[in-house]
């Protein structure tokens, strides 16, 4: 892959193309998609609807090409640079709308099986007015032949009830009825957003970033709202979800192109292998980053600054997890929500992470901690360590209870930070140091209980998105993986591999104690050091050895000498 983290780029092989309007001012459209996409390691091509003659405050000609010349620059592109993603913004008429869902059905059918091993991420900006003011359709569009082939849409505010009509213009030609479309013409809160936006994700099957750049009743705020379906490569438990996007409001008019750049950035994101979720939040980030570096270089509203990619937890969105609250209820408990967060405190380290073993047995554990290690994990299996017959008067949770308890007074012998593998009930009540827990875990565990009774908090990340909710939550640590292919635990996502994980810990530097997970050996302890991420656990590298005290005294030796490298290459 061949982003990284700091927006260098070893070679652009990530193909990238935007259908839209030609901007003669530079600061949207294919001008602002193309610079974009550069920006962000891709390589863009462009499929152009119109031509507009604009500058900076007023837009004077709109004028569609033909559907010939639509088609032959469609298909042109298709028979040599296959595209990674594809952005679709301003589409002139709706012949043009019928045109392009054709000819995606038709791309879709012939190139099925090449799409399955890697899908082409399709987003729709639905573009309706320029940032003067001034409308850019001929005639008011209906999408719904198109809605039903794109992945993501990204309406504003405005844009949300006139796509919503074309739902339910769907389903009346279909002789289906729908009877539920919310009559919010202008919403003005978080929860009428989330209805319009569910009611098009339900419809179209797609997932919906409502935009709330443009909402002035946000006040300081500017919150987006992402519904979404089923994202490949995402947990399950985001799947069908509701989430608010907070960013802090960027106080300026040099906003041209902001919706043009966040749907083209969507796009390279994805391009670069990182998965739907990821892509929105850094979109996002990367548009407040653009906000933040703006230029006024006419006399109406300037362009966005080109930033590279975002590598500051500060420019990330703040994500609220509004999936099970009620609609009417979203404005008020998603704040409710922030402030109880915001309360949360962990036990920290008193211990830096090296090698962190992550081991099923109690008496692995006490051979490591008598070894010198002063971070490890329990990860208890009962399912295979209790066979039918030593069930017989043994209840898991007694077991369970033991072997806690157990780790529990070995951490205090060795004054070592033992954490405990997801039985966070059990860890509170034998006082353990801390617990792990994944990003699923964390959903239902009390963390205001962990939090009150003083345990450190480790929690699983998988990518960007899972990364900013653990951060959210002040945990003593954030483990980041899976790195490497592992047979320990069946995952959903793939392996991260080295260029997301130096991305990973360079956000994450200086904040948060890093610690790599998955498939990690000896031979792979010198790489992992390269990322600047700051530990690494191991599991079948101790637990599989013959000698899991000598395998990981030789880890430690290892670690130490491979991270004294990378540090003192940094300081000439």
């Amino acid at each position: 892959m061949p982003v990284l983290c700091d927006a260098h780029v070893e070679q652009q092989t990530n193909i990238v193309w935007t259908i839209a309007g030609s901007d003669s001012g530079g600061g949207a459209g294919i001008q602002a998609d193309l610079a974009t996409i550069q920006d962000l390691g891709c390589h863009g091509c462009s499929v152009i609807t119109t031509l507009t003659a604009q500058n900076t405050a007023q837009v004077d000609l709109v004028e569609p090409v033909s559907n010939q010349m639509l088609l032959a620059q469609l298909n042109t592109l298709a028979n040599d640079l296959f595209p990674a993603a594809i952005k679709i913004g301003l589409i002139a008429n709706q012949q043009q709308v019928e045109t392009i869902a054709a000819w995606l059905t038709s791309f879709k059918a012939e190139h099925e099986q090449r799409l399955k091993q890697r899908n082409c991420l399709v987003v729709l900006d639905p573009v309706m007015v320029a940032s003067s003011g001034d409308k850019l359709n001929q005639q008011p569009l209906n999408f719904a032949p198109l809605l039903p082939l794109v992945d993501l849409v990204t309406p504003n505010q405005h844009e949300l009830y006139p796509l919503a009509k074309s739902a339910l213009n769907c389903a009346l030609t279909s002789s289906q009825s729908y009877a539920s479309l919310p009559a919010i013409d202008k919403p003005n809160s978080l929860s009428d957003m989330v209805q319009l936006a569910r009611f098009i994700a339900k419809q179209f099957n797609c997932n919906v970033l409502a935009k709330g750049g443009d909402a002035n009743w946000q006040g300081n705020d500017a919150i987006d709202m992402y519904i979404t379906q089923h994202v490949a490569g995402g947990s399950a438990e985001h799947n069908d979800g509701v989430f608010i996007l907070k960013s802090e409001r960027v106080a300026t008019q040099n906003h041209h192109g902001s919706g043009c750049t966040l749907s083209s950035a969507i796009a390279s994101f994805v391009a670069n292998e990182f998965v739907l979720h990821d892509a929105v939040v850094l979109a996002k980030a990367y548009v407040s980053r653009g906000l933040n570096h703006s230029i006024n270089i006419g006399a109406g509203s300037g362009c966005l600054g080109r930033t590279g990619w975002p590598n500051t937890l500060v420019s990330m969105p703040y994500i609220i997890n509004a999936t099970g609250l009620a609609t009417e209820d979203i404005d008020k408990l998603a704040t409710q929500i922030e402030r109880d967060l915001s309360l949360l405190h962990f036990r920290p380290l008193h211990a830096p992470i090296t090698v962190y073993p992550v081991v099923a047995s109690i008496e692995i554990l006490r051979e490591l901690l008598e070894a010198g290690c002063k971070t490890a994990q329990l990860r208890l299996k009962p399912d295979a360590e209790l066979s039918p017959k030593s069930q017989q008067g043994v209840s898991v949770q007694s077991w369970l209870s033991e072997k806690i308890q157990q780790a529990v007074a070995l951490g205090n012998q060795y004054n070592a930070q033992v954490f405990i593998n997801d039985h966070w009930e059990l860890a509170i009540e034998h006082k353990a140091f801390g617990v792990h827990l994944g990003q699923e875990d964390a959903l239902t565990a009390d963390l205001a209980a962990l939090s009150s009774h003083n345990l450190a908090l480790g929690l699983s990340s998988h990518s960007y998105f899972e990364i900013l909710l653990a951060a959210q939550l002040k945990p003593s640590y954030i483990a980041l993986g899976h790195i490497f292919p592992t047979t320990t635990k069946q995952m959903p996502s793939a392996p991260q591999g080295i260029y997301k994980l130096r991305c990973y810990a360079t956000l994450l530097k200086g904040h948060f104690t890093t610690v790599a997970i998955g498939g990690i050996d000896e031979q792979r302890l010198a790489t992992i050091a390269s990322t600047q991420c700051d530990s690494v656990a191991v599991v079948r590298a101790v637990t599989e050895s013959t000698d899991p005290s000598q395998a990981y005294q030789r880890l430690e030796t290892k670690w130490q000498q491979v991270c004294d490298h990378f540090t003192k290459q940094e300081s000439v």
